[in-house]
């Protein structure tokens, strides 16, 4: 598809649309990040949902195939907890070995690991899920910020605002890029996101019913009848903060957070992302497993390519743009 938007972010990674695919736990393989790229956008393969640095490894080399060459990026995410990011070190290292240049950082303490990468001559975009952590990665040398709200589904961190409102306040407070990722699923929110002047979308949970995404078709059929009250937020107590499918799974977790448990432990298996990956998106049993899933589910109607809901996307935006220009400004009284 031709360019319809050229912003920053578009120049920044060298790609025709200003839509960026989030990292997503266990489904951003070389087959998804590759349709993303092929349809004009930016993918990042996520090393953490490999069981082995070999099986990261092929999965670069089969997305370089399937992207014939072209560009595309690893999410590398950081944890509090010191000992749950020995392996990021490793990660970088095959990545770049691999011609990897563009990364999404995203959680504790970046800077770092941005440093590293910009004396590899990468460059960096750090997912944050306030103003003020974005702003602090961007003094710590980022190129671009992804600013996160309440919406996203996942891991929106503590936050409580809505990408909207943080879209709107962070306007003129940034050198850098910024894309808005939470709840966008819909062509008129990306026009909205450049018409308030930034850069670009961040988007995941409009993407699970791609036909490129490696989940069960069960559970993407699931998702076709989902709306935009179709998921929870559970765990903030814990400071730990997941949006996830409302299913069996997360009822039972947010009786045992309302019972006053006081750590991960008090939830056992409940929360373990395997549980996820091996009964529904192995299987197709979506009552099993914190899901995690946007309100922006609510616009996924069919099971399609993923160049299909991107072409979707720029059309919507278009149009809503088109009418937004053919208003007729009124004189000031």
């Amino acid at each position: 598809m031709a360019p319809v938007f050229r912003t920053r972010i578009t120049d920044l990674f060298g790609i025709a649309h200003p839509i960026l695919g989030g990292g997503l736990m266990w489904l951003s393989d070389a087959d998804y990040v590759a349709a993303l790229v092929n349809a004009g956008c930016m993918g990042f393969i996520t090393p953490r949902s490999f069981d082995s640095d070999e099986d990261f490894a092929k999965a670069l080399v089969r997305c370089a195939s399937l992207t014939d060459g072209k560009p595309f990026g690893v999410n590398l995410t950081l944890s509090s907890r010191p000992e749950a990011n020995a392996a990021v070190r490793r990660w970088l290292d095959i990545a770049l070995a691999h011609g990897v240049r563009f990364f999404e950082t995203a959680g504790y303490a970046p800077t770092e690991l941005i440093g590293t990468l910009h004396e590899a001559g990468a460059v960096v975009l750090h997912k944050a899920p306030s103003i003020r952590h974005a702003l602090s990665a961007e003094r710590a040398g980022a190129d671009a910020v992804a600013l996160i709200g309440m919406e996203e589904g996942g891991h929106p961190g503590t936050n409580e605002l809505p990408t909207m409102l943080m879209g709107a306040l962070a306007v003129e407070r940034f050198r850098v890029p910024v894309v808005l990722g939470g709840g966008i699923g819909h062509g008129r929110q990306l026009a909205a996101v450049l018409a308030q002047g930034h850069e670009g979308v961040m988007m995941g949970s409009r993407f699970l019913v791609c036909e490129e995404i490696g989940a069960h078709r069960r559970y993407k059929e699931h998702l076709l009848g989902c709306d935009e009250h179709s998921t929870v937020r559970l765990l903030h107590t814990l400071g730990n903060t997941w949006r996830v499918l409302r299913n069996d799974t997360a009822r039972r977790i947010d009786e045992i957070e309302r019972a006053g448990a006081a750590d991960h432990a008090a939830f056992g298996d409940l929360i373990s992302g395997r549980t996820a990956r091996d009964h529904c998106y192995a299987n197709g049993d979506w009552q099993r497993g914190m899901l995690s899933l946007g309100p922006s589910i609510a616009f996924a109607q069919r099971i399609e390519p993923l160049s299909a809901i991107v072409a979707q996307l720029l059309g919507e935006a278009r149009t809503a743009l088109g009418r937004l220009s053919s208003m007729e400004l009124q004189p000031t009284p």
